[in-house]
């Protein structure tokens, strides 16, 4: 059975344009334009995706990622490219980000990208600590001074990359590819703005040093 997508958008050219090039990858797209209709289509069908606008009439796309609660991989789609709305999204759990106007190509390539991630198995059974820090893989937990950090699944895989290669720089380019999936992700901030979350979230920013025009290094101790 082909993936289904679900597409959330408002936009009658750009819904009609998602869902031609989706169905030409191979997938099954659900077209819808509001956020109740996402709503329903969630609970009516096994969604592989979610393609969503944030500026939805009625419920609006942050309000959906919300209730999808992190259940779904989602990929949200705005004219809005302010970074504040960026941080928004990824927060409520959102996978990655794609301003308007896209490429309908590269858009699908996100998608592939994105559900190619989420398919590979997690790792299990090893702990790495650092400093005040414990990331446990199995249970998928990070403790910092003996408290619970909530991490988004994104938020979680790129701690865990960074930690798993402590002491090493680790390029944009091998993060995106690693973490993500992207062969060739074109310009995006979504490392970016993931790295100042987790920054935030940990309460601890000496963990993650920025290399610059580098990458980034997690602290190996």
């Amino acid at each position: 059975m082909s993936t289904k997508i679900l597409v959330v958008e408002d936009d009658p050219n750009i819904g009609a344009l998602v869902r031609t090039y989706l169905r030409r990858a191979g997938y099954e797209p659900i077209w819808v334009r509001s956020g109740e209709e996402a709503l329903v289509e969630l609970r009516r069908h096994p969604i592989g995706l979610v393609l969503l606008d944030i500026g939805l009439p009625g419920i609006d796309g942050f309000e959906v990622c919300r209730r999808i609660g992190g259940r779904t991989a989602v990929i949200m789609l705005t004219a809005r490219d302010e970074e504040p709305d960026r941080v928004a999204g990824l927060e409520l759990g959102a996978d990655d980000y794609v301003p308007k106007p896209f490429s309908p190509r590269e858009l699908v390539a996100r998608v592939k990208a994105v559900l190619r991630r989420a398919a590979q198995p997690a790792a299990t059974g090893d702990v790495s600590s650092v400093g005040p820090l414990t990331l446990a893989r199995g249970s998928r937990e990070v403790r910092v001074d003996g408290q619970e950090v909530e991490l988004t699944q994104r938020e979680f895989d790129l701690l865990e990359y960074l930690l798993r290669h402590a002491g090493q720089v680790v390029t944009r380019d091998q993060l995106l590819e690693s973490v993500w999936g992207f062969l060739a992700a074109g310009e995006t901030r979504t490392v970016e703005v993931h790295v100042a979350q987790v920054r935030k979230k940990l309460g601890h920013p000496e963990l993650i040093k920025t290399v610059r025009g580098l990458g980034y290094k997690a602290s190996a101790g």
